[in-house]
C-alpha cells in the first residue's frame, strides 16, 4: 500500500493503517538500528521506541519528505541517541567501579566451545564494527545506510538533511578509511 493512503488513513483514525505501516518498515528499521547499536535486543527495543515516536508524531506529519525518509531519519536519530547514553551510562560505571575497588566489568570470561571457524568469522565481525564505529559520524551513517540497508543517495541526503554530492564524498571517505583500518587487520592475519 502507497505511504500516501496509508498517511491518510493513519489521520482519518484507521489503527490498521499503523500497524500496516510498521509492518512495512519494522525490517528496514530494525536494521537501521542494528548498524548502529551492534546488539539485536538494544536494536529491537530502540526500533520499537522509533515506532512510538512515530505514531505520536504521524498525525502532525507535513509531507516535507517522503514517509519512509522521516522513519528512517527517527531511527538514525534515536540510535546515536541510544549509543550517547550507552556511552554515558559505561563511563560513569567505569568511575564507580574505580571508586569502589572493584574490578573492572566484564573480565570474567565464558568458557569458549565454538569451532575455530566460528571464532574467526566472530573476530573479524567485531574488527569491521570496530572499524565502522572509529568512523567520523556522518560518514559511519551516510555509509551504513548505503552498503548495509540499501539505501539511495537521495535518500540519504534526505535523511541526514544534505545534498547528494556530501553523501557520496562521505561515502567515499568512509571506504577509503574503512580500507585504511582493515588492511592492517588483514595484513597481519592473513
Amino acid at each position: 500500500m502507497k505511504d500516501n493512503d496509508l498517511l491518510q488513513r493513519f489521520q482519518r483514525g484507521d489503527a490498521d493503517a499503523f500497524t500496516q505501516l510498521v509492518d512495512q518498515y519494522k525490517h528496514r528499521v530494525t536494521n537501521i538500528c542494528y548498524r548502529f547499536l551492534s546488539d539485536r535486543e538494544d536494536a529491537r527495543d530502540v526500533t520499537q521506541d522509533v515506532f512510538m515516536a512515530v505514531y505520536k508524531s504521524l498525525g502532525s506529519f507535513r509531507q516535507e519528505a517522503k514517509l519512509s525518509t522521516w522513519v528512517y531519519r527517527i531511527a538514525v536519530t534515536r540510535s546515536l541517541n541510544f549509543v550517547k547514553k550507552r556511552k554515558r551510562k559505561a563511563r560513569f560505571e567505569q568511575v564507580r567501579d574505580m571508586l569502589t575497588f572493584k574490578e573492572e566489568a566484564g573480565l570474567e570470561s565464558a568458557s569458549v566451545t565454538t569451532p575455530e571457524k566460528e571464532l574467526e568469522q566472530q573476530e573479524e565481525f567485531q574488527v569491521l564494527q570496530q572499524a565502522l564505529d572509529s568512523l567520523p559520524k556522518n560518514q559511519k551513517i551516510a555509509f551504513t545506510l548505503s552498503q548495509y540497508d540499501g539505501v539511495k543517495y537521495a535518500e540519504i541526503a534526505a535523511i541526514m538533511d544534505t545534498t547528494i554530492s556530501s553523501v557520496e564524498s562521505l561515502i567515499f571517505r568512509a571506504r577509503k578509511n574503512l580500507q585504511k583500518k582493515l588492511f592492517h587487520y588483514y595484513g597481519a592475519h592473513k
